[in-house]
């Protein structure tokens, strides 16, 4: 069985106790782990990320062990880095053993063609302030200043103002909107360049499968900040859609 989640936004002080979502996670990731071909974790499981050098964000030690644990087990571990953790290095790689990746991905699952990604960046071109935008927090040069003019502890508080300052503007989720989605134009986009089953997407905070016809499928992660929600790949190339509750 392959699994699939997004958008625990851990760090974030909103609906839930964040260490009470940690320990839920935690807890989802142990009892997966028991038929998990592989995990992946399709981005935003951390609310900020800014990932110096020799330094990480204080906190997730819960999630950090039991994700280091199963990698050690021999779980390949996937993560997909979103909007709010692009800032990844290799600490995750080198101390946890997950798969780092930063752009999205096709791969080969239960004999499905499968394209995964968080989805933040994805069909902007007819948007040139968030075009702007991704362009300079995905700059080097930009990074590289911020990690040499502030302290950790200024680029760390400064960060997760501005993480908490984007997730008060809008609303925590929003009704999906079928083919309005800009994700679902991206699939359909996509399905004109190569031949994909199916997409696996997070970033929205919609959980829904979506028909794109043929058989083909995009499925939308949720989010684990009032509804923890997240995706199968069953043997049979079947994805479903379950709502967590702990055994």
């Amino acid at each position: 069985m392959y699994y699939f989640a997004s958008d625990t936004h851990l760090g974030l002080s909103h609906g839930t106790d964040e260490i009470a979502r940690e320990k839920l996670f935690v807890r989802w990731l142990d009892e997966v782990s028991v038929d998990a071909e592989a995990i992946f974790l399709l981005g935003d499981i951390f609310d900020f990320w800014f990932e110096y050098k020799r330094v990480v964000p204080k906190g997730f030690t819960r999630l950090l062990g039991k994700l280091s644990e199963l990698s050690d087990r021999g779980i390949p571990i996937h993560f997909f880095a979103g909007n709010h953790d692009m800032w990844i290095r290799d600490y995750l790689a080198t101390e946890c053993g997950l798969i780092l990746h930063t752009a999205p991905e096709t791969m080969t699952l239960n004999g499905r063609r499968v394209l995964l990604a968080h989805g933040d960046n994805l069909y902007i071109q007819d948007l040139p302030m968030l075009r702007l935008m991704n362009w300079f927090f995905h700059n080097r040069w930009v990074r590289r200043s911020f990690a040499t003019l502030l302290h950790p502890d200024c680029a760390l508080r400064f960060g997760q103002w501005w993480s908490g300052k984007s997730r008060k503007s809008k609303a925590l989720s929003i009704g999906f909107r079928g083919e309005e989605e800009f994700l679902v134009k991206y699939a359909r986009m996509r399905l004109q360049q190569e031949p994909i089953d199916d997409f696996v997407f997070g970033h929205i905070h919609c959980a829904t499968i979506y028909p794109l016809g043929e058989g083909i499928e995009a499925i939308f992660l949720g989010e684990w900040i009032e509804q923890p929600t997240y995706a199968t790949l069953d043997a049979q190339g079947r994805f479903a859609l379950h709502t967590y509750q702990p055994a």
